[in-house]
């Protein structure tokens, strides 16, 4: 079982979201969760929490590119309707918008994510094998 399955948490633990957005240990809310800009460090430079429970996949990038999605087309879609711009103009508001809407999020998401993973105790789905009678091993 994986070493964070056996932390307890305590009333000092910070709240997911809020070690989460800020990047921080989802345990002491102290130490740095990442190394880079999405590398996650190896543990928690305040707490010596293990970060090798971690696995939040591609979930944070797709929660970013549909609110990303929704916020860009919604706002090209309303400037094309009220002014009707020429093309060039749609390319220069939306490729930096684009940037913006997605590479600001990602990082705090993936701490968001990380941080809930951690305070629900989240692993890997695994089948068991059922016996004869039915039920699991």
């Amino acid at each position: 079982m994986a070493k964070f399955m056996t932390d307890t948490h305590t009333e000092h633990s910070p709240l997911p979201l809020s070690a989460g957005l800020r990047c921080r240990c989802p345990r002491c809310g102290r130490g740095k969760l990442f190394q880079g800009f999405l590398t996650v460090r190896p543990r928690c430079d305040a707490c010596e929490l293990d970060f090798a429970f971690i696995d939040s996949g591609d979930g944070p990038a797709v929660f970013v590119i549909f609110i990303a999605g929704f916020l860009v087309v919604f706002a090209a879609l309303a400037v094309e309707m009220l002014y009707r711009p020429p093309f060039w103009v749609h390319a220069l508001l939306w490729g930096p918008l684009i940037l913006v809407t997605t590479l600001v999020p990602l990082r705090p998401m993936k701490g968001l994510l990380i941080a809930l993973q951690y305070h629900h105790k989240a692993e890997e789905g695994r089948f068991h094998k059922a016996t004869d009678d039915g039920s699991p091993d």
